[in-house]
């Protein structure tokens, strides 16, 4: 994953070592922005517009909107969700949202929670709002 320091370049970006020297106060999720076209990506080495390689780094403020989410059940011990999330910078990272799954919808909004998960190395999000319980 992209949580590394802000250089500004995408000197290390996939350099492993990089993320694990990190410091809590550094950690977050980064993303590119191409300098000549202004596309943002995640974990890319070449803009997928324009091809270009001058890249620079920006770390993102962990608003996000779900696009896609699914129930996945094998590998592991129980039910976890993967979701597509576009976040407001106007790229798209896979990631797992954390709450109950029934309440995980497409379209509900997302606030980056931890940069990293420990075991799948991916980003998790948690839900903004408190899912609908229904009449009471």
């Amino acid at each position: 994953m992209v949580f590394h320091r802000g250089s500004g370049t995408t000197t290390g970006v996939l350099d492993p070592e990089a993320a694990r020297t990190t410091g809590p106060a550094e950690e977050g999720l980064f993303y590119q922005r191409c300098r000549w076209c202004g596309t943002a990506m995640f974990h890319r080495l070449l803009c997928p517009v324009c091809a270009g390689s001058d890249l620079r780094t920006e770390r993102s403020a962990g608003l996000g909107v779900i696009r896609h989410t699914t129930v996945v059940q094998r590998n592991t011990p129980g039910a976890r969700n993967v979701s597509l999330v576009e976040l407001a910078e106007g790229f798209t990272v896979r990631g797992r949202v954390s709450g109950p799954l029934v309440a995980i919808r497409t379209g509900d909004r997302v606030q980056l929670s931890t940069a990293s998960d420990p075991v799948r190395r991916e980003p998790v999000f948690k839900l903004c709002e408190e899912p609908y319980s229904g009449w009471h």
